[in-house]
């Protein structure tokens, strides 16, 4: 069986989005290792019998000596250890992983492209973001490769700018969620409405967006609303700062809770899922746990968010930053719980269809098989 290496940024992103992948791969009698930054949760991963390879990387800096170390890191770790198949999750890790893998003849490559995020959010790439292109292409090129996408735009753009071809690319529709965990359940039917909100507390995540919402309702539903914010404080330097959040946050209309575990639990004790990121996302992993709940979901018609919501059937898409018409289509799911409990049974239903995890375990699978496969004959 093969060694591969799964190389993601941080322990807790794999926990969260890869970890069932692992350990199918290592049912299957594959040697999985785990390369990323240890937060703290190095001890999960290794209670889940992974070995876990602690990794230099600051994943939202730009110290060129920070990014130097992380790739010469790499390097060194390729050639000592020879795995058969890299698995690069998220652009930094592919872009310093790649080039890595390609100076060290590793046999087989994934990249998986879960969002492309502010850097190529503009109507036109920047400098840096055609550089990062540029790189991308060079170590793709005479590579066993596969490029996984979770969207149309981001595969369109890689292969409108030659980073890779048709052939080499795959696909699934985001990371998967447990559809036994986040089990169908209805929504409450006493206590105020809650409308939940998931993510990192940064700007492009739609956290303004949706406080100010909030605000234009809050005369008319202040004693029978809840909006609840869920999500830690980012370490990128134009993260939203705590005092900011606290100073919006009164506490009881607006609720921030700060990091949590228990996201399954606040989700089937809420009534509506808000969502108005305009940060360029893959699929947002919180958009399908809330479809496999059976929460009505407003989000942006924003590249990742809208592949999640058939507009008014399981939700509504609204335009980016536009507080205003936020507003109205949580009003409309506020005052009717019928719609509300339709697109929640809908949701449910395009969870099964599109999301459940064991379609995206087999698919990884199958990718690995085939790329050994293919290296093998070659």
């Amino acid at each position: 069986m093969a060694k591969i290496f799964l190389v993601v940024n941080e322990d807790r992103f794999f926990l969260s989005h890869r970890k069932d992948i692992a350990l199918a791969a290592k049912k299957q009698g594959h040697d999985f290792i785990v390369v990323c930054k240890d937060t703290g949760r190095m001890h999960e991963v290794e209670a889940l019998g992974i070995r876990m390879v602690n990794l230099p990387i600051n994943p939202t800096g730009t110290s060129i000596t920070e990014e130097l170390q992380t790739l010469r890191f790499l390097i060194k770790l390729y050639k000592k250890e020879r795995p058969d198949i890299v698995h690069h999750v998220g652009l930094k890790t592919i872009l310093w992983g790649g080039l890595a893998a390609k100076f060290t003849s590793v046999r087989c490559v994934v990249n998986a492209i879960c969002g492309l995020g502010v850097l190529f959010s503009g109507e036109e790439l920047s400098g840096m973001a055609k550089g990062i292109m540029k790189l991308m292409k060079f170590s793709n090129r005479n590579m066993n490769v596969s490029e996984l996408f979770q969207n149309k735009d981001d595969k369109e753009l890689f292969i409108n700018e030659k980073i890779t071809t048709e052939e080499h690319c795959d696909f699934i529709k985001g990371s998967g969620v447990d559809l036994s965990e986040f089990d169908y359940v209805p929504s409450p039917q006493e206590g105020k409405i809650r409308i939940l909100f998931s993510a990192r507390m940064v700007a492009e995540k739609g956290t303004w967006t949706l406080i100010d919402a909030a605000e234009i309702l809050r005369a008319e539903f202040h004693d029978k609303v809840e909006f609840i914010l869920c999500g830690d404080l980012s370490n990128n330097p134009n993260g939203i700062k705590k005092e900011e959040l606290e100073r919006r946050c009164d506490g009881t209309y607006i609720q921030w809770l700060g990091f949590r575990r228990d996201v399954p639990q606040l989700l089937k004790s809420s009534h509506i899922f808000a969502f108005p990121s305009y940060y360029r996302e893959g699929v947002p992993r919180s958009l399908i746990e809330a479809c496999s709940v059976g929460r009505p979901i407003v989000t942006c018609d924003s590249i990742g968010c809208k592949d999640t919501v058939d507009d008014g059937v399981n939700g509504f898409l609204i335009q980016p930053r536009n507080a205003e018409q936020l507003a109205e289509k949580l009003k409309l799911l506020i005052e009717n719980p019928h719609l509300r409990e339709q697109m929640g049974k809908k949701g449910r239903e395009k969870a099964e269809k599109e999301f459940d995890i064991r379609m995206v375990i087999k698919k990884h699978l199958d990718i690995y098989h085939r790329l050994l496969s293919a290296n093998t004959s070659s």
